[in-house]
């Protein structure tokens, strides 16, 4: 089975941590993220452009209280010459990875490293709080399409981590992983990373697919030696008054 190319995986994304609201604004795609994080935050060229759309694009987002914010994906070199032109800084730049979930579904992980619930739950909203994952992207996991779960992890008889995944057109993806800093270096990350593989499988996918900015060193060295190929990228580019 071949993986998704770069296109699909963008898509996957929208779907499974969506935005509050979207507009369109000429050849831009205006997302409305309340407070969710540069995801949902950041406007999408559609079409061709001009300086002149993108100062429409920025007063769009103006006006929705965001600071002017715009994904850069892949070939689109012109927009980010455009905005670097204009003072736009560049931003997290995120690797997009996935892998067919058989590869990693060969041995099921120990029960409580990831225990499927059908919403955040209160123990979940405070694990994710201690890594910056505030209410507003929990928000995010209401609006995400279905099938859906929530995982929250144990090790030791203690609270050890939590994890969202959705799946949109049999890609599965995972988000908010927050492994707490004392049940680190023990191998959950690999667990969850196999646990999520069967919930694909079990919920009728067949690619397990996730996202890590460039600055996580240790997220990206797990799923590179999960096996998972990397398939796309993108940046932010951000204008700062």
């Amino acid at each position: 089975m071949s993986l998704p190319n770069a296109q699909t995986l963008y898509e996957v994304i929208d779907a499974t941590w969506p935005a509050a609201g979207t507009s369109t604004c000429g050849p831009f795609l205006i997302r409305e993220g309340k407070g969710g994080g540069n995801r949902v935050s950041s406007a999408i060229a559609l079409d061709r452009f001009t300086d002149t759309d993108i100062d429409a694009a920025e007063g769009a987002m103006r006006a929705l209280g965001q600071t002017p914010l715009f994904q850069i994906r892949e070939g689109e070199d012109a927009l980010d010459a455009a905005l670097a032109a204009k003072g736009y800084d560049v931003i997290d730049p995120v690797t997009m990875y996935a892998i067919d979930a058989t590869k990693l579904a060969d041995e099921r992980p120990p029960r409580t490293v990831a225990i499927e619930t059908t919403g955040p739950l209160t123990i979940m909203r405070e694990m994710w709080a201690t890594g910056g994952i505030g209410p507003e992207r929990v928000e995010i996991m209401h609006r995400a399409c279905k099938p859906k779960a929530g995982f929250v992890s144990r090790w030791q008889d203690k609270p050890a981590g939590t994890s969202f995944i959705a799946m949109h057109d049999g890609i599965a993806m995972i988000h908010a992983v927050e492994i707490l800093p004392f049940q680190r270096r023990q191998g959950l990350g690999r667990w969850l990373m196999q646990r999520a593989a069967f919930w694909t499988l079990d919920n009728g996918g067949h690619t397990l697919s996730v996202i890590c900015t460039d600055r996580n060193a240790a997220a990206n060295g797990l799923y590179s030696s999960l096996g998972m190929s990397v398939v796309g990228r993108y940046h932010y580019r951000i204008l700062s008054d």
